[in-house]
């Protein structure tokens, strides 16, 4: 009753597909973070919609809105650990947060990644993601419980290179196994204080990050369907969510196999362009 009288404004009887009433994303501005948005605005829902593309950003707001959704806009850097505490803990009550700010950037050129491109795809695709789920955790585990038994989820977007150490991106694959590992050891936990926490490892989706990409991408699909298959996924409280399964298992073969041999495969196609780093 606690519960219900606490959040009597938002969570009201218009129907929607997921136990959430409300939702923070990061890198809601486009590709996964905006297929996300979209397929959780409803009636009822509540959307906290974050991205460093205030344009980009609007727009997708204004089209949740028109699905139904209350929408409130934050621009914002996950890289700001402060911005970020003060915007989660701000909120009000959540029910599901998406970590899912990231950017795509390797070696194309048969040489290492520069020192500046490193540092940058780890301060946003880790720790990034560790500035929206740590605080979140901080939060969540105050709230009431919810009908669905949970004080609340954290949903952590890594990818399936997660499980291959790919030459041509290979500090991206390392801070979304690092993000991976961290989310899958943590959520025994977690679910000690009432949370769930899942790690997506998504395949190909076309989306900004990939367009770029100048290699077979197997599997590939479109932003909207990735999309539900998380929801659906975390919604059901799977402790990760890889998909397409048959990608996800080639990587993890892959990935098994002696270093030499896996990384002499997986160095065969070009690998990601490099990021201009300021």
């Amino acid at each position: 009753m606690a519960w219900q009288n606490a959040n009597m404004s938002t969570h009201n009887t218009a129907p929607h597909r997921f136990p959430w009433h409300c939702i923070l994303i990061t890198g809601a501005s486009a590709g996964i973070g905006e297929a996300l948005a979209l397929a959780c605005a409803a009636p009822g829902m509540t959307l906290h919609l974050g991205a460093r593309n205030a344009s980009r950003l609007a727009a997708v707001a204004t089209q949740c809105r028109v699905l139904g959704a209350e929408v409130e806009e934050r621009i914002i850097d996950v890289r700001d650990r402060d911005a970020m505490v003060a915007w989660i803990k701000g909120a009000g009550r959540l029910d599901l947060v998406i970590a899912n700010a990231g950017i795509g950037a390797g070696s194309d050129d048969g040489l290492p990644e520069s020192a500046a491109q490193v540092r940058e795809v780890l301060a946003i695709n880790l720790e990034g993601a560790l500035n929206t789920a740590l605080p979140a955790m901080e939060m969540l585990k105050n709230q009431a419980i919810a009908p669905n038994g949970l004080r609340g989820t954290i949903a952590t977007i890594a990818s399936i290179a997660a499980f291959v150490p790919g030459p041509g991106a290979a500090t991206y694959c390392a801070a979304k196994a690092a993000l991976d590992r961290w989310t899958i050891a943590t959520a025994p936990f977690a679910r000690n204080l009432g949370l769930q926490l899942t790690s997506v490892c998504p395949g190909y989706v076309r989306t900004p990050l990939t367009a770029g990409n100048r290699f077979p991408m197997p599997g590939l699909m479109d932003a909207g369907p990735a999309a539900e298959i998380i929801l659906r996924g975390v919604a059901a409280g799977k402790r990760r969510v890889a998909f397409p399964w048959w990608v996800a298992m080639l990587a993890r073969i892959v990935g098994s196999l002696p270093p030499v041999i896996s990384t002499w495969i997986l160095s065969r196609p070009p690998g990601k362009q490099k990021m201009a780093v300021d």
